[in-house]
């Protein structure tokens, strides 16, 4: 079934990083007023809110986030709907507002992400995350993502040749672009010496190979076509969306050099848009790790199994390259709070395709791909969407 009626009319994020003095609800409601009242959407249009949080109880001992952050945002009595997928919540959330949209329950709605991070130690946030993870087979003998990931990086490495300096030149790609994002984490470029720097997270991941820990916000406003243009001239359509899931441990795997649930999601993404690879103009993917995106950019089509590491060492990935991905920073330097950033891709698809990047703007945006995945890719959405008047 094809889409056809789903708009996105405004976004915005939060500063995302160590947001000291600041609580979740406060960084929700900064969102929401700058993807609303800012944007010349009265909050009284809303008519549903989606919400991606993941791991609030254990972070801030808070349950029950989706009503608790749309009363202070000022949008008490909406109906609210919390969207847990590791770190595809926000994506999801996403995706549910897709789907209220197009089956005309409603013709405005609200999609946001949130999570605060840093009120806690890493240890803490390292056993929080790892609930993503197989508890039974995984996270409770002691591994947890970096080594997950570390696993898939090995496997990459052996069977295509990939190497480290490989996946420090995604970490400084990252890192280039964020310098120029005034919303990054990190806004400061780093050297292929630097990254390379021998301080080992899990074997061959090094520090500069991880994302790090965040607090931040971002939402997003979905309108049908018709409301639309009450908005904007220029909205940007979703025209495609696939979600898929696979086994949460690596040990049930069909293969540890790509994502089953990436390469299938995709598929869905793009035959219900009618387009292929070839189509995007750009992607933004999960970078939770520097392997990640290396994995991602073949998963969705972009490049061949084996061939990722190898266009980014040829520059195709970089921000002006044939295939840029990432060009705002992505995870790696922009900051990955973790119900945040399905819907912070959003944002930043948006602004591509609408042509307000500023200084991150890509050359060429008529049509792009967004991917976020959860845990090891036990859950992935990919989204197509593509400016208006393209």
């Amino acid at each position: 079934m094809p889409l056809n009626n789903t708009n996105i009319v405004s976004a915005a994020q939060t500063k995302f990083g160590k947001l000291e003095g600041i609580t979740i609800r406060e960084m929700f409601a900064e969102a929401v007023d700058k993807a609303t009242v800012e944007a010349g959407i009265p909050k009284k249009d809303i008519q549903a809110a989606f919400i991606g949080t993941f791991i609030p109880e254990m972070l801030i001992h808070q349950g029950h986030t989706a009503p608790l952050l749309i009363d202070y945002a000022g949008l008490r009595g909406l109906p609210a709907t919390r969207h847990e997928a590791a770190c595809a919540s926000g994506a999801t959330a996403l995706r549910a507002g897709i789907m209220a949209i197009e089956s005309g329950l409603y013709d405005t709605v609200l999609v946001a992400g949130a999570e605060k991070m840093t009120s806690v130690s890493t240890n803490k946030v390292t056993e929080a995350l790892a609930a993503a993870a197989d508890d039974e087979f995984e996270s409770s003998i002691g591994l947890t993502f970096p080594g997950v990931f570390a696993i898939a990086a090995v496997a990459h490495m052996q069977k295509y040749g990939t190497t480290e300096e490989d996946m420090a030149r995604v970490a400084v790609k990252a890192h280039y672009n964020a310098s120029t994002n005034p919303l990054a984490q990190f806004q400061k470029e780093i050297t292929l010496e630097k990254a390379l720097t021998p301080r080992y997270i899990a074997w061959p991941l090094k520090l500069f190979d991880c994302s790090p820990i965040s607090d931040g916000a971002a939402a997003i406003v979905l309108t049908s076509n018709e409301k639309a243009k009450e908005y904007t001239d220029l909205p940007v359509k979703i025209i495609g969306t696939g979600q898929a899931s696979a086994s949460m441990d690596l040990c049930n795997r069909i293969e540890l050099t790509s994502f089953e649930s990436s390469v299938k999601a995709s598929k869905i993404a793009y035959e219900m848009a009618k387009l292929g690879p070839e189509d995007m103009d750009f992607a933004v993917v999960h970078d939770c790790f520097t392997i990640a995106e290396i994995i991602a950019s073949e998963d969705i089509g972009f490049f061949k199994p084996g061939e990722g590491a190898k266009a980014v060492r040829e520059g195709i990935t970089a921000r002006d390259g044939d295939k840029p991905i990432n060009p705002m920073g992505g995870l790696k330097a922009v900051g990955h709070p973790v119900g945040a950033t399905g819907v912070k891709q959003a944002v930043v698809i948006y602004k591509e395709l609408i042509g307000e990047a500023g200084k991150n703007q890509v050359p060429k945006y008529d049509t792009a791909l967004m991917h976020n995945f959860g845990g090891t890719g036990a859950t992935c959405v990919v989204n197509i969407m593509r400016r208006a008047d393209a």
